[in-house]
């Protein structure tokens, strides 16, 4: 478990990009390079160069290992983006970003349990924290520290908001609709203010039209790959499920899976008490599918 790791400081716009971009010029040793000053470097002060450090990572774009830490190495993931979206500017990379951290139990477990494991669909910082408490002293380690201090929950808290509603709805009279403080992820519009008097707050659930089909193959894939036929269930309700980390509802998911089946890829296959989707390539990786995915784009351009 990993709690507020990002220094308060949810992910800026332009924030990955930078970092995509001197990862690749520095051959990963950015964070680490004594000549040149990280915070020179990418303009940014101390605790937010480690702020970005870690989003790399917990959106699934870098990773580092043991025998060379703090030197960034491109995921599969990573190095598609780096590719065909360096610059973020696709809804269908802010998904597979955004699923990267919703299903990053061990990066971002306050992501993780927000999504996965908090059902609630309209509440306040003060039902998080409760969830929260209780599920880390349900499922913490013997040989774990206690982690997630109030503090660290609730600045944690803060900065699942910053990441998903923009700063103008939180601040209408003080923050311009084209600040660029703002997360990219809230383009997403996946949490919503209902109260702000009285700090009430709502998941929303990601329109079909978001998806292309690839993406939705992907998402699937990385959970499922080698599964023939999935319940939609588990499409919908299961941990890590694309139905959980988007806020699906039934009707959403079967709209997602019709515009599946239209590709080809997957057949819906609606029996008595057992509905399931079946894949048709079940073997297909999903960074195969992130690569068809931005393979059509281009080819939607040419």
């Amino acid at each position: 478990m990993k709690f507020r790791a990002h220094e308060t400081f949810f992910i800026r716009k332009g924030w990955l990009s930078k970092g995509i971009k001197y990862v690749e010029q520095t051959e990963g040793r950015v964070f680490i390079d004594k000549e040149n000053n990280p915070m020179d470097v990418l303009g940014i002060g101390s605790n937010m160069v480690k702020s970005l450090r870690y989003w790399l990572q917990a959106v699934g774009i870098t990773y580092e290992n043991a025998a060379t830490k703090r030197v960034q190495k491109f995921t599969d993931l990573g190095n598609l983006i780096r590719e065909n979206d360096r610059y973020i500017e696709e809804l269908g990379t802010l998904l597979l970003l955004h699923y990267e951290l919703a299903t990053n139990k061990e990066l971002a477990t306050s992501w993780y349990v927000f999504f996965n494991e908090f059902l609630m669909s309209e509440f306040t910082q003060e039902d998080f924290l409760n969830f929260i408490r209780n599920y880390i002293s349900m499922n913490i380690g013997e040989d774990e520290k206690e982690s997630g201090t109030t503090r660290t929950l609730e600045d944690d808290f803060n900065c699942i908001v910053g990441t998903y509603v923009p700063r103008y709805k939180l601040n209408p009279a003080k923050v311009s609709a084209e600040s660029n403080i703002d997360c990219p992820f809230g383009e997403m519009n996946l949490v919503e203010v209902l109260n702000k008097r009285d700090g009430v707050y709502r998941k929303i659930i990601l329109s079909a039209s978001s998806f292309n089909p690839w993406i939705t193959l992907a998402l699937i894939q990385k959970k499922h790959c080698g599964t023939e036929e999935i319940l939609l269930k588990d499409l919908l309700l299961a941990s890590e499920s694309v139905g959980k980390a988007f806020n699906l509802d039934s009707i959403t998911l079967l709209e997602i899976l019709r515009n599946l089946e239209k590709l080809g890829e997957a057949k819906i296959i609606r029996t008595a008490g057992l509905d399931v989707v079946r894949i048709k390539h079940p073997e297909q990786q999903y960074i195969d599918c992130v690569q068809k995915y931005y393979e059509s784009i281009a080819n939607e351009r040419t």
